[in-house]
């Protein structure tokens, strides 16, 4: 009785919302009047004396009804066709005296599938320690009213701020947008639900490296000791610059007034500081 009484479908499937009787194999549908409506005020098909007398233009070339055991048949289904609808069986055999044998009610929840959810990560903020991003998930084209919900490692996340229109076919489209302070990579989720169905996406968040390691000055100590190296260094070619023309010039005359004559006076044998025997005696 519960499984009469809700029936699922989707857009442009076909589907049988069942009645409340079923004809006897001894029984002729001549001998009942058949009606479906929809929210009591619509009468989508109804059936006397063996024959259709009504139908209603929204349901036209879409409807039929088992003679048998009275299940109304919609095909394709259409968002409008959402609703609860309306058995009601007479048994008309004696016009005189004619009874209700059934009068009950089924609802149809009719659902279309909505896309994909479609994840965006942006990147706003980046340091050592986290990355700061925006993101967004949004679905469309389907229905009823959709629930949009997020997770962060399979832990639920609330959203900042979430969006919901309607087509004119009353179609729906929903976005989720959620900050984030990311210190490390994590999978998001993003998941639509909608009469009973749900779809879900998945993405990895990555921390992006945007840390820039400070150049660390040297310390006192390594200033000192390159101070003095450099200075040592610098010393020691100063005085070897000034030691090595004496050293090497020692020996040779003084300068002259020029080159010619500075010459000849260093070709100059060396006076000798011995005394000849001629000269002592003398």
């Amino acid at each position: 009785a519960l499984e009469k009484k809700v029936v699922k479908s989707k857009v442009g499937e076909k589907v049988g919302l069942p009645c409340c009787y079923e004809i006897p194999s001894s029984e002729s549908l001549h001998n009942y009047r058949v009606y479906w409506q929809k929210n009591t005020t619509k009468v989508v098909l109804a059936y006397a004396n063996g024959e259709m007398i009504s139908n209603h233009e929204q349901y036209e070339n879409r409807t039929e009804m088992n003679p048998r055991n009275l299940t109304l048949w919609i095909s394709p289904v259409e968002i409008l066709d959402n609703g609860s609808y309306q058995c009601i069986v007479q048994y008309v055999k004696f016009p005189q005296n004619p009874f209700v044998l059934c009068d009950e009610t089924v609802t149809l929840f009719v659902s279309a599938d909505f896309s994909k959810p479609n994840i965006t990560a942006e990147v706003f903020a980046t340091s050592c320690e986290s990355t700061e991003m925006v993101v967004k998930c949004s679905s469309h084209g389907g229905f009823p009213k959709p629930k949009i919900s997020g997770a962060l490692n399979n832990e639920s996340v609330v959203w900042n701020d979430t969006w919901l229109s309607t087509s004119s076919l009353s179609l729906y489209s929903i976005t989720g947008k959620l900050w984030l302070n990311v210190t490390k990579d994590v999978s998001f989720t993003c998941s639509v639900e909608y009469n009973g169905f749900v779809k879900s996406t998945s993405l990895l968040l990555n921390k992006t490296n945007g840390c820039i390691v400070p150049t660390v000055p040297p310390s006192y100590n390594v200033i000192t000791a390159s101070s003095i190296i450099i200075i040592t260094f610098l010393l020691a070619i100063t005085l070897a610059a000034r030691y090595l023309p004496r050293h090497v010039c020692s020996h040779c005359c003084k300068p002259q007034d020029s080159v010619e004559e500075g010459v000849k006076e260093c070709m100059k044998p060396p006076v000798s500081s011995k005394v000849t025997p001629e000269t002592s005696s003398v």
